[in-house]
């Protein structure tokens, strides 16, 4: 262990300097076409072939990789800042980004979506439109439309972003020498959340508690432990090299995916699975996203394909890739006069695919990246308010004489 703490040190001080991870911007648009192609697959019909259908069902798990990717890059700062290592964002920036990174695009589509495509703007009223614009379609009966219905997801991520500050406040005592306990508190917290779809929670009809973020957590808390991990040298070396291993961390998460694939992880179809299968389907999930990103930020070899330009693009256009695909699903079958549920699945892929990365590059120039840049101006016009009001001279009293030039700018 003492052996190989010095190479462990210089791993981790790599990573450090990676404030930008490449390979996970290619994870991430790995995982909106992963999203995409189970969409595609089960509006074909292709899940309901034997043995590839289970397969084609459960790439919804790439929704886990999302999660974690939230989990590890918006819990970092804070995991640093209890070892020391930098601080974490004031709330009030924390928030105007994430607004600023999910909200434009998202009213964007829902406006797109209830107004143009037939199948949603024939249904949707009043309560609709305030659901689906306030991203609480989980929690209020029949407000999934057509072209929206993969937003649940959003609604749960949003909700994670707002509990965050919470969940760091909560350990935020925990820093210095006692930061070691912080790993334990995420484990703790995964576990203790596999057992929300056990209780008997009340809801409204055609409402269920397993679309709710506690349900999820343990995905989210997959990308926290990697956080806490990552910058924590001191009795993690082996660790982090078994974590760090590409090879390994990849072949356990596709065995979890396989077996996610089975009635262990929940029955075929829309069925509703069984508690144990929800809470399986969980852990599966956890240990998906944790196997695929940790060698991303705990190993040292590239990522040839994950850092390309290509990967990198996709990456960029991952939310545009999810927030349209759908709408743009919807569209497919009847300009190419194809009917659902009646194979076509790769021609269908094609076409989705084809449509929907213009329309996400878009996305992504038009909306995203100007609102981004707008929040990223307030910060920097916040700051200089804040340091003109320091630097802002004190005035001098009449009749006061100044020796030592109080009238002058200082600082502090």
């Amino acid at each position: 262990m003492t052996a190989t703490l010095a190479a462990d040190t210089a791993a981790t001080t790599s990573a450090r300097s990676r404030g930008f991870v490449p390979a996970l911007e290619g994870m991430r648009g790995m995982a909106a076409l992963g999203v995409l192609l189970t969409h595609v697959a089960f509006q074909t019909g292709a899940t309901s072939t034997s043995v590839l259908g289970r397969i084609w069902e459960r790439f919804d798990m790439a929704v886990a990789v999302f999660f974690a990717l939230s989990g590890f890059l918006l819990w970092r700062p804070h995991a640093q800042a209890a070892r020391g290592l930098g601080t974490a964002p004031p709330t009030g920036n924390y928030l105007r980004h994430r607004a600023a990174r999910i909200l434009p695009a998202y009213w964007m589509v829902v406006g797109a979506v209830l107004v143009l495509l037939p199948g949603a703007s024939d249904t949707a009223g009043l309560r609709v439109w305030a659901s689906n614009l306030a991203l609480l379609q989980v929690f209020v009966p029949l407000t999934l439309t057509d072209g929206l219905t993969q937003m649940w997801s959003l609604s749960v991520e949003v909700a994670f972003y707002l509990v965050l500050p919470v969940l760091a406040l909560a350990v935020v005592r925990l820093r210095g020498k006692s930061a070691r306990w912080r790993v334990p508190a995420v484990l703790g917290l995964a576990l203790v959340s596999l057992s929300w779809n056990f209780l008997p929670v009340p809801t409204p009809d055609a409402i269920h508690a397993d679309n709710w973020l506690p349900a999820y957590l343990p995905w989210f808390a997959a990308g926290i432990l990697l956080a806490e991990l990552v910058d924590d040298v001191h009795p993690l070396s082996l660790w982090r090299r078994i974590a760090g291993n590409q090879l390994l961390m990849w072949t356990v998460a596709l065995i979890a995916f396989l077996l996610s694939s089975t009635d262990f992880g929940g029955p075929a179809g829309l069925t509703r699975a069984e508690p144990w299968q929800y809470a399986a389907k969980m852990a599966l999930g956890a240990i998906i996203g944790f196997g695929l990103l940790a060698p991303l930020v705990l190993g040292d070899r590239k990522h040839r394909w994950l850092e390309s330009s290509a990967a990198a693009t996709l990456g960029r256009w991952s939310y545009g890739i999810f927030l349209w695909h759908l709408a743009v699903l919807s569209i497919v079958f009847p300009v190419f006069g194809i009917l659902p549920f009646q194979g076509n699945f790769v021609h269908v892929l094609v076409l989705t695919v084809a449509i929907t990365l213009p329309v996400a590059a878009a996305s992504y120039a038009l909306v995203e990246e100007p609102a981004r840049k707008l929040a990223r101006r307030m910060d920097r016009r916040k700051s200089e308010r804040k340091i003109a009001a320091v630097e802002e001279p004190e005035p001098v009293l009449p009749g006061v004489s100044d020796p030592v030039g109080i009238g002058a700018t200082r600082v502090g």
